[in-house]
Parts: structure tokens; sequence; C-alpha cells
């Protein structure tokens, strides 16, 4: 696993310029497979996803419009994993002013974060707005905090797709206005400046780490990611709560169906926070820190930058934050009933044994997958 290439970049690093990243087999030959691996399952599996939730499903809910977003955003990042891909495989061997390298600084990179950040937000907002539209419901003995605390006009507009439709708005302008004027300092100065010449490797202190710009909106995005994962947080415990109420109050079975497919979905949203984004966003706070501790350059003859093998970590665990993106039609496969009928539909995999007795079933459940899927 550490067989390092460093003779070319020692030779810069004792002429005076920081000294070199070395990357590993782990970056040259696993994160490209990786990379390769989620590009196949996610670009097919967000086209299906973005086909279904826009033609297959006519009668359009504020949910679909979020997922439609959703699998667009993640379309969008999973279309950068070639060219991260060809980054992290021969990244080292391109030079810092080469073309390859400045789409891999000034495109792939704000893509990737861009669509990462609307993701977070997207699944923060459906937990969000489905744990407004259960706890309105009045089957849990009394009312929840937050109809008591909200105006009913926001209950109102959480079902109408028009708002639907300006809050996915909002949230890519939001992230766009955050991200771009900070991509072109970046590039242009951090990673594009004099510090990473013509002469320096593509794959670098300077791309890797960036300027106290970057690093400081690093900070921004790890403060928001925190907000929106203890925010699912208290809806997952607020729903608990709310459903644990209503089963006491009512003996309606629908209520029941209801209420555990909006928590599962909930649940969900958590375990994707806390598996795939959670371990990136911490890691990336310690990252920081020790990064402005050591600092780009070392003295000359140095060898390998002691940040060498935590850039490598770091690389990885934004692999397991673009995970979501590529699994996230799965998750719809296992959730949404509605969704998976179309899937196996479209793939010639239903069952044979349909026939016109399952006709008006099938009608009933798309009634009952509407109505939770409203929540």
């Amino acid at each position: 696993m550490e067989n390092m290439s460093t003779s070319p970049e020692v030779t810069e690093s004792s002429s005076g310029r920081s000294s070199p990243l070395c990357p590993s087999n782990a970056t040259h030959l696993v994160l490209p497979v990786l990379c390769g691996l989620m590009f196949c399952t996610g670009i097919p599996g967000n086209l299906l996803s973005l086909w279904v939730f826009a033609e297959k499903i006519p009668s359009k809910t504020p949910t679909h419009v979020y997922l439609i977003n959703l699998s667009a955003s993640n379309l969008l990042l999973c279309a950068t994993l070639p060219m991260l891909a060809a980054y992290f495989a021969v990244g080292d061997a391109w030079r810092a002013q080469q073309l390859l390298c400045r789409v891999a600084v000034g495109g792939v990179t704000p893509v990737l974060h861009i669509n990462i950040y609307v993701g977070v937000l997207i699944l923060t907002w459906i937990a969000l707005s489905r744990l407004a539209a259960l706890t309105q419901q009045s089957h849990a003995g009394r009312p929840s905090t937050c109809t008591r605390i909200l105006p009913p006009a926001f209950f109102r507009k959480l079902r109408e797709v028009r708002f639907a439709q300006a809050t996915c708005l909002a949230i890519w302008a939001f992230v766009l206005a955050c991200v771009l004027p900070v991509v072109g300092i970046y590039s242009a100065i951090e990673a594009g400046g004099p510090g990473n010449g013509s002469g320096q490797p593509c794959y670098s202190v300077a791309v890797e780490v960036g300027g106290n710009v970057s690093q400081m909106t690093s900070v921004g995005a790890i403060l928001l990611f925190c907000l929106c994962f203890l925010l699912v947080l208290a809806s997952y415990v607020s729903v608990n709560r709310h459903i644990s109420r209503a089963r006491r109050n009512t003996a309606v079975p629908d209520h029941h169906r209801v209420y555990g497919r909006v928590f599962r979905n909930i649940v969900v949203i958590q375990l994707v926070l806390a598996v795939c984004l959670l371990p990136h966003h911490v890691f990336k706070a310690v990252f920081i820190g020790l990064a402005q501790r050591w600092g780009p350059r070392q003295p000359a003859g140095a060898g390998c930058h002691q940040l060498s093998r935590l850039v490598e970590v770091k690389n990885a665990l934004l692999l397991l934050a673009a995970f979501r993106s590529a699994a996230d039609p799965i998750t719809y496969f296992l959730l949404d009933n509605t969704f998976r009928r179309h899937v196996l539909e479209f793939l010639s995999l239903s069952s044979s044994k349909q026939s016109s007795q399952t006709t008006g079933s099938r009608v009933d459940q798309e009634r009952t997958n509407s109505k939770a899927t409203k929540l």
C-alpha cells in the first residue's frame, strides 16, 4: 500500500517549494475503482428515478418535487465521478496549469460540493416538512408543540406544489451563492496561485488543503451540516413521541400505517446523514485544524508532506459522502411502493400473476400511497 512516487517532487521540495503529497495505491487504485462503481450505479439509477418521478407519476405532490430536485442533484454529482477518478489515478502526474487540472479544480470541485449540500438541505427539508404535516394531525390526544408555534398558513403551504418548487429554487440559489464566489478565489488564487505554479503537480497541498478563504467556507459548511443533522434528529425524536401518543389515542390501522411510513422515511434520512455524511464533516474539521497547525510547507528535503495520509483519508470520506447520491435510488426502491412498481414494470420484472383481479387493489394502493406521500 505504500508504493510512493516521490522522485520528481522531492527535487522541487529541495528548491524551496512545498513538500509533495505522496499518494499510495489506495489513491491511485482503490479510489478510482470506487468512483467507477458509483458512476455505473448512480447515473442509470438517478436517470431512472428522475424519469419515474417526472413522467410516470401524473399527480405531483410536494414530496415528488423534492425528489425530482434531489435526483437531478444526484445526477450532476455522479457525472463528476469519471473526472474525479482520473484525478485520483494520475493527478500527481498532471501539472498545475494543465487543462485537465484546471477542469478538476475549477469544474469538478464546485459541482461536487454544490450537489452534496443541495442534497443535504433537500433531505433535511423533507424530514421537517413531513414532521410538520404529521404533527398537524389531531390523533395524538393533544396538539404538538410545532402546531402551536407555527402559523396554520405554514401547514397549508406545505401541501402546495408551488411552495415546494419555491423551496427547492431557494435551496439551489443559496448553495450556488455560497459556493461560486469561493470557487473563484480557490481556483484562481489558492490552488492556482504562485504557490502552485506550473512546476507543481495538480495533486498537491495547495489543491487539497486550499487557503484561508476556502478553509473558512469549509468550516461554515460543517456548521451548516451539523445544524441539518440536529434538525433531522429533532424530527426523529418528535415523530417518535407523536406516534407513541397517537397509538394510545386511536386504533385506526390506516393512520398507523401512515405514521409508520413517515417514521421510516425520517429514520432513513437520519441514517444516511449519520453513515455517509457525518464522518466526512467530522474528519474535515480535524483536517482543517491540522492543516492550519502544520502549514502548507515543510523544510527542504523533508520528503513527503506529513498531511499525505490525512489527505487520502479525507478523500475516501468525501467519496463516502458522494455515495449517498448513488445509493438514493435504492432507498426509493425499498421505501416507496409506487416507485418500486414503476421500476419493476420498466425492467419487465413485474409478476406474471397480476391480473384483472388486482386492478382495484392497485387503485386503492395508489390512493393510500398518495396520502402517505403527502405527509
